[in-house]
This record gives structure tokens, sequence and C-alpha cells, in this order.
């Protein structure tokens, strides 16, 4: 079991949502811990995204609602009223103002929350919990996820935990998926929020599934403070290796994937048009099938490149694509090379490499193929 860091602890349940899965998970930590989140830039964004980015700007939090199997988007004044009822709700049961309570929410979009059943589980709930296992808490947040995402490390005297959930409607724009890190080092808020945000740009915000933007997720880091000061150099490598290997966990996953494709840009003019290339490709439909189906294809790398027109510094007499260490362009694929690129398309990761000859900077996304699967869960997700 992975142990959550000192002063956290949890509750699971089933409310009634839709199944007899847990449908609830309620973080609480005993001390007014430090916080820094980001939200999606969703246009659609639900109440309980509207909510939690007001309840955040305080720095301070002390528990977290995730309600699985429905989003509360696009439901009114009604569902409005229901997160912050249910933001009420849990602060009665752990004694706190309803604002120290951030509330997330993932599932159906226009689906009212079943109010009385939520009502029922929370008004005989009073914390504190015995539950301090990430396990419980990844598993209870999950939709059609098929397995928990947990990852952990150590710094100096202090742990970092994290837990995610997410496996479609991916393209991040601040934030995507459902992400909650917990960590016992001590930071101030400003510490967290600038090294967190940091982060965020190169693990959950290099991520994408299928290009869609969530209208209801989040990502946001807790700090307790019980394991002391840490030297912040180690807390961001830590942090950003708990965040990547949720990253990854997601991106491995996602609806239907069979395989893992990461996509690194480098010798790039900027980070900005390294990571607009990584996503082309990544994100490109032909790229994904081209893997799913173990076809060595480069020309569909070199078209999503190709397509991002306005990177008009971009010579495609200097550019070099890789897969794996085999370099298919400038050098022309010989039938042998073809060969051995199927067996290394057939596993379960595989880098797309490409070098742009313009500069030093460089940036890595994160994806995966596109299979019949992907398409089967989305096209019954509702019925």
């Amino acid at each position: 079991m992975t142990s959550l860091p000192k002063g956290f602890n949890v509750h699971v349940a089933n409310m009634g949502v839709k199944d007899e899965t847990n449908d609830v998970m309620l973080l609480t930590c005993d001390v007014q811990a430090k916080v820094s989140a980001v939200f999606t830039q969703s246009l659609f964004a639900g109440p309980s995204i509207v909510l939690s980015r007001e309840h955040a700007q305080s720095g301070t939090s002390r528990a977290v609602v995730v309600v699985s199997k429905n989003a509360n988007v696009a439901t009114g004044a009604i569902g409005v009223a229901n997160a912050n009822e249910l933001a009420a709700l849990v602060g009665a049961s752990v004694q706190c103002e309803p604002t120290e309570v951030l509330v997330g929410s993932t599932g159906v979009i226009g689906v009212q929350y079943p109010m009385d059943r939520i009502r029922e589980h929370f008004v005989n709930l009073v914390g504190p919990f015995d539950s301090v296992s990430a396990e419980d808490a990844a598993n209870a947040i999950m939709t059609t996820d098929t397995h928990p995402k947990i990852a952990s490390t150590q710094v100096g005297e202090a742990s970092i935990v994290g837990i995610a959930k997410g496996v479609g409607m991916i393209e991040p724009n601040m934030a995507t998926m459902i992400a909650v890190i917990m960590t016992d080092a001590e930071l101030s808020t400003a510490e967290l929020d600038l090294i967190f945000k940091k982060v965020v740009g190169t693990t959950f915000n290099a991520l994408s599934i299928d290009t869609d933007t969530s209208t209801s997720d989040m990502a946001l880091v807790l700090s307790s403070g019980h394991a002391g000061r840490v030297n912040l150099n180690a807390f961001e490598d830590g942090l950003k290796n708990v965040c990547l290997e949720l990253t990854r966990q997601l991106a491995s996953d996602a609806e239907g994937a069979e395989t893992l494709i990461v996509v690194t840009v480098d010798q790039a003019e900027s980070s900005v048009q390294a990571k607009k290339i990584a996503k082309s490709i990544v994100n490109s439909p032909l790229v994904k099938t081209a893997v799913h189906g173990c076809d060595p294809n480069w020309g569909r790398v070199a078209m999503a490149i190709g397509k991002c027109e306005d990177e008009t510094g971009i010579d495609q007499n200097a550019v070099v694509i890789k897969f794996g260490e085999h370099e298919v362009y400038p050098n022309q694929a010989t039938n042998e090379l073809l060969k051995e690129l199927e067996r290394y398309l057939n596993q379960d990761e595989i880098l797309i490499h490409v070098s742009l000859q313009l500069g030093t900077e460089q940036f890595t996304a994160y994806g995966c193929d596109l299979t019949d699967g992907y398409v089967r869960i989305n096209a019954d997700y509702t019925t």
C-alpha cells in the first residue's frame, strides 16, 4: 500500500451516483494545507471548476472532494447550487468552512447530481477518517480508467504522493484530467505555486490523448508541512518525477490505447515551437493509426510537421526524423529498415524524434495510438 503523506487521510464510498463502484473521494488535511491549482480553460467549465478556482485563491485548503461518474457540467443554476451545497456538506463533515473545500467532478456531462443520495451520505459522515491509502483514493476517482494511477517519491524526510484519473477528453489547456498531489514538505504558498505551475508545463500540459479539452478537470498540489523544510530544487525534481509518471500512466491507459507514443522535438528556436511541433505529431490521427498498425509511415510525421504553416523558419531539407534510433528522413528507408521499423513499432512504447536544426530548445509530448477500442468506448459512453 502507498500511504498518503503525514497529515492527510481519505474517505471513499459509493453514494449511488451511477453504479456500485465507489463514486466519491474525500481527502482531508489536519491543518490548513498550502495549495496550488490549475484548471481547465474550457468555456464550458462546470460549476465545480468555477467554485474551486474561487476557493483556491486563498492559497490554503482543508479538503478536496471528487465525485466520479457525474461531471455536473452544463447543468445551469441548479448545478451551481448543488456544487455549493456539496462544499457545505463536506465542510460540515470535516469541521471546516465551505470555502476551504475544493470540489472536483468527472463523468457524464449534462446530468444533475442525485442530491438526495449525496445529502444522505454526508449528513451522517464525520471526520477524521482512518484510511491513508493512496490506492483507495485513486480507485474512487476513476471513470473509464482500467486501473488506478499512483506515483510517489521521497525528498529528504518528506514524501510526495500523487493520484490521477483520465483516459479520454484530454488535451491540456492549463490542466486536464484530475490530478491530486499531496506532500508533507513545508513550503509557502508562493513557493508551491511557482514550482507546481512550472512542473505542469512539461508534464500534464505535455499530454494529449484526443485533442479534446475537458470541461471539468483540474490538477492541484497540497502541502501539510509536517515533514519540515526541504531543498526546493530537490522538491521540484521530485514533484516533476511524480507528475511525469502520472502523465505517462494517463497516456498508456488512454481509452482503447495499446501503445504509448513519446514525441521529442529538439534543436528548435524556442520551447514554444518545439511544443507546437511535438503536439502536432502526437495529435495526428494518421500518425496514431500508423503506430497502431505498426506501419512505419514516416511521411505522416513529415505531414504533421509541415501543417504547422506558421513556423516558416523550418527547412524541410534540414529536418531529421527518427523512430527510436532509426533515422528515416532525410535518409530514404530501405526495405530492410522498414522491416526493422515494423518490429520496433510492435512495442508498448515508441519514440518519435524530430530535430529541426534551428536552435537549442526542446519539448517532449506524450500520447497514444488510436484504436477501434477508443471509437467503441466513446460511441457507447452514455448507453
